[in-house]
């Protein structure tokens, strides 16, 4: 597998490593940050049995970027994007894209796994920055499976809020829209 580290991932790698030089000096904040899945953890996860895993580099026209911020309904920060496609019998099994965004005042990073129909296969957390009774449960994400983008799918409609984490459950259900808007709009079935 080609090795290419996007704005994205390289942001993860470089909070990953600041939240640890931060924990070491004592600072109780940060002390409560916890990665979880390193990059190539995550792709395993993602792509169980592929036969191989292809990293895609993106760079969107603005108006792709446009695009996927108004089917998102939240902003995108990057025009340089990187879709990660597994394949499996000479065809894509899954696709998969990083999202690093700011819950209140950390950082939270995860993989979404899309289906080659564009429906969500996975959701996984790999770094929270946050208090860890603020982290989206395991069965909350659960509930974003086989799920397309659409209008219903947001906080107080189809996606149910978790009590005392309104700030993360919103910032989840915007990076999954985000992830989604992305396959809508460079993949979508081409």
């Amino acid at each position: 597998m080609r090795d290419l580290f996007t704005e994205t991932v390289r942001r993860f790698f470089l909070l990953a490593c600041m939240a640890g030089s931060l924990a070491s000096a004592g600072l109780p904040a940060v002390a409560q940050a916890k990665v979880y899945h390193a990059r190539d953890e995550a792709l395993a996860l993602a792509f169980p049995g592929v036969e191989r895993v292809e990293a895609r580099d993106v760079v969107l026209t603005a108006e792709q970027h446009d695009r996927i911020e108004k089917m998102a309904r939240a902003p995108l920060d990057t025009s340089l994007v990187t879709i990660y496609v597994g394949w499996r019998a000479g065809a894509p099994a899954a696709y998969a894209i990083f999202d690093t965004h700011t819950v209140r005042t950390f950082p939270e990073t995860f993989l979404l796994v899309i289906s080659p129909e564009g429906s969500v296969q996975g959701a996984h957390v790999l770094a929270f920055h946050e208090p860890e009774e603020y982290l989206p449960t395991r069965r909350w994400l659960d509930t974003f499976k086989d799920r397309k983008l659409d209008d219903d799918l947001q906080v107080g409609r189809s996606v149910a809020g978790i009590t005392g984490s309104t700030l993360s459950t919103r910032a989840v259900t915007s990076g999954i829209r985000r992830a989604l808007a992305i396959w809508n709009v460079v993949i979508g079935g081409k």
